[in-house]
């Protein structure tokens, strides 16, 4: 059967006194969509940036194409194209700029970068906007961007952490749309955050929900429903059902996580 594309087993993250991510374990195959749900607060980017080795577990293990996440970070960074919730372009140089600096920095071979740029402007249909500076992009425009910047080293698992966050309908159509093709045409994992319960049931195979640091519930959506005994519950539904905060709990998130979401979407608006 071989290596799962990524494995989580019994992971911990602490700030200090803050206990931010408290032993969990998921895992899920080549190719797969997954989903990682909660709220604001739950844990979800900074277990992520834990895969994308941002940042060091206190216990426990991950690994990306069987590769350690802390002892072998070089490798996992060469499987894992990143997006981040900020946004990560250069206003000031055009798309195609930004993507030139982004082969380089992800150690592309000269001999198959123009040809990789070129596929990416074709697939995410950046090639009326390439010659244009970024800072003129539309919110949908800048994530596709993104994204083509994410995979032109040929990642075998694209992060991505509130993709479609501050997009439109049709923007965020358009984004799933390109990730759709691209998963079918390059045979990419995903995995991905959302508070889009229609995206998250639409796009993935399997999905884990956190709260408070620990998984939830996790499987396919069938597999959800069955947990919580409503065989015909939306994914909206059954996240209120696992996640929802018990009556006199505080709201999860922080000023610091709700103030960068709210930039961001500005921005991407």
């Amino acid at each position: 059967m071989g290596f799962p594309l990524v494995a989580v087993d019994s992971l911990v993250k602490r700030y200090g006194t803050f206990l931010a991510v408290d032993g969990i374990s998921f895992s899920f195959p080549e190719g797969s969509v997954f989903g990682l749900l909660g709220p604001n607060g739950a844990g979800k980017s900074t277990t992520i940036k834990i895969l994308a080795t941002l940042s060091l577990p206190n216990r426990g293990t991950a690994t990306v194409g069987g590769h350690d996440v802390v002892r072998q970070a070089a490798a996992v960074r060469e499987l894992i194209g990143y997006v981040p919730q900020a946004i990560s372009v250069d206003g000031a140089l055009t798309g195609l700029e930004n993507l030139k600096t982004m082969a380089k920095l992800t150690n592309v071979p000269r001999s198959v970068r123009r040809s990789r740029i070129d596929d990416v402007l074709d697939l995410l249909d950046l090639g009326e906007a390439a010659h244009r500076q970024a800072s003129t992009y539309s919110g949908g425009l800048i994530r596709r961007l993104e994204i083509g910047q994410a995979i032109l080293h040929r990642p075998r698992l694209l992060i991505l952490d509130e993709p479609t966050v501050g997009l439109d309908p049709v923007a965020r159509r358009k984004v799933w749309d390109h990730l759709t093709a691209l998963r079918r045409e390059h045979e990419l994992g995903l995995l991905l955050t959302t508070h889009y319960m229609e995206e998250a049931e639409v796009l993935c195979d399997t999905i884990a929900i956190m709260n408070r640091g620990t998984i939830v519930a996790q499987g396919t959506l069938q597999d959800l429903r069955t947990q919580a005994h409503h065989p015909d519950a939306s994914l909206d539904d059954l996240f209120t059902h696992f996640a929802g905060a018990k009556e006199g709990s505080p709201e999860p998130g922080s000023w610091k996580e709700a103030r960068r979401a709210r930039r961001t979407a500005r921005r991407l608006g």
